[in-house]
Formats: structure tokens, sequence, C-alpha cells
């Protein structure tokens, strides 16, 4: 009898799992997230009560296990953060299409080179007179 393991195709989803089946980026917020959470209770608790010392906890620890599980395309949260930040805060909002039409620019250098040679006529002396016998 054969035993056979399923191997999945794309194998750029798979991560090094380091203890307890958590990889190293889990553990270090999880980490983070009991040094923040753990502390916040034991100093509410007495002040507030343990149930509300418990939700104080809870919403303290939310950042830090909303970096550690999330992942969306392949991109883990801050960086999903930062590129929605990039987006609507550091680059400008309106974009215009604005085309280059090439015609109209040679149309207006012909039209500066023409009154150039005008304006050069005329301080030559030439007249209107001369400048209609030339052509």
């Amino acid at each position: 009898m054969a035993i056979s393991v399923q191997v999945p195709k794309d194998l750029s989803g798979i991560k090094t799992k380091v203890a307890l089946n958590l990889t190293k980026r889990q553990i270090i917020c999880f980490s983070g997230a009991a040094i923040v959470g753990v502390p916040l209770y034991f100093l509410a608790k007495g002040v507030l009560g343990t149930q509300v010392a418990a939700f104080i906890m809870v919403g303290a620890m939310l950042p830090f296990f909303f970096l550690a599980m999330y992942e969306k395309d392949g991109f883990p949260a801050e960086k999903i953060l930062y590129f929605m930040i990039r987006q609507k805060v550091l680059t400008p909002g309106i974009r215009p299409y604005k085309s280059e039409n090439l015609y109209r620019q040679l149309e207006e250098r012909e039209k500066i080179r023409k009154e150039v040679c005008c304006l050069e006529q005329k301080a030559k002396g030439w007249g209107g007179k001369a400048k209609a016998a030339e052509r």
C-alpha cells in the first residue's frame, strides 16, 4: 500500500515555521502584543475593573494581531497600509490626461520664425514694399 501526500502547486505561499507552527513575524508580533497588553491589563484592573481592563487590553493588542495575521496578495499589512497612504496622501489625486500635439508645436515654431524674420527685416530698414518685392 502506497502513502500519498498532497503537494501544493504554488510553493510561493509556503512560509517557514519557526516554533509552535508560527512564523518569525507572527512570533514577534504576538510577543509585542503580550508586552503591551498584559501590563496594561494589570494597571487598569485595579482602577477600572476586570471587564473594562480586559476590553482595553484586547483593544491594545488588536493592531499587533492584525500586523501578524493579515496578508493580501503576498503583501503584509504594513506594506498595504504604506501603499494606501502613498496613494491617498503622498501622490496627487487628480492626474489629468494631457496629450502633446506635435503639429501645433511645429506651427507655433514656424509662426515665431516668420515673426523673427519680419522683425529682423524691419530692424535692417527694409520696409514692407521690399519684403513684398522679394516674394
